[in-house]
């Protein structure tokens, strides 16, 4: 007749003494925060983004044909789904000549789409697409294009991802390109500009 097995309670604690327990000496005590009163005299600091001087009240100056169109990897997957050929429903969306430009981070993602997106590839790798190396980590296109689109206003973005269309509207100035009816549409193109009205 051995010791009598206690069962283990589940997730116990040892239990800590508070830093600002009366029991413990007065100068080891946690003293309580104080908050410092705020001066109202003092000048309020706040970021507030420098817009670039292209963007001519709502039009960007430096928008202007040939236009050079940042794809998507998913555009590239619904024109193939819609039949379209990229840079001729481009032209005959803006009415102008195009540029698609693919980054090296959109590039990678279709690489990993595998087998099953070898056209999208074999597209992507047309010698008519730019090609725009990427300096950063990591290969999250979004980040990229959006961070792109952000230093230089010369872009149009097209894409059919709901969320990357809700991060662009944010940046003033940015066109976006999707499909929609089986044909390429434009957004946020300015009235002077080959962009056909609905």
């Amino acid at each position: 007749q051995g010791k009598q097995k206690k069962a283990r309670k589940y997730a116990v604690m040892k239990r800590m003494i508070s830093l600002r327990d009366e029991r413990i000496n007065e100068k080891e005590r946690k003293k309580a925060p104080v908050k410092k009163k705020e001066d109202p005299s003092a000048i309020k600091e706040r970021e507030v983004p420098q817009h670039p001087s292209c963007l001519f009240f709502q039009y960007n100056t430096q928008l202007g044909p040939p236009y050079h169109i940042l794809v998507d990897t998913n555009f590239i997957n619904f024109s193939i789904k819609a039949k379209l050929d990229l840079v001729q429903s481009m032209m005959d969306c803006l009415y102008a000549k195009c540029i698609p430009c693919i980054t090296d981070c959109v590039m990678g993602e279709i690489e990993k789409l595998g087998q099953k997106y070898r056209v999208a590839l074999r597209i992507a790798k047309d010698p008519r697409f730019e090609r725009l190396p990427c300096m950063h980590k990591g290969t999250y296109a979004d980040d990229c294009l959006v961070q792109r689109v952000t230093q230089h206003k010369c872009y149009i973005v097209a894409t059919v991802d709901k969320e990357l269309k809700r991060r662009i509207r944010k940046i003033p100035g940015v066109p976006i390109m999707y499909i929609s009816r089986h044909r390429y549409n434009i957004e946020r193109m300015p009235d002077d500009y080959g962009a056909p009205r609905f």
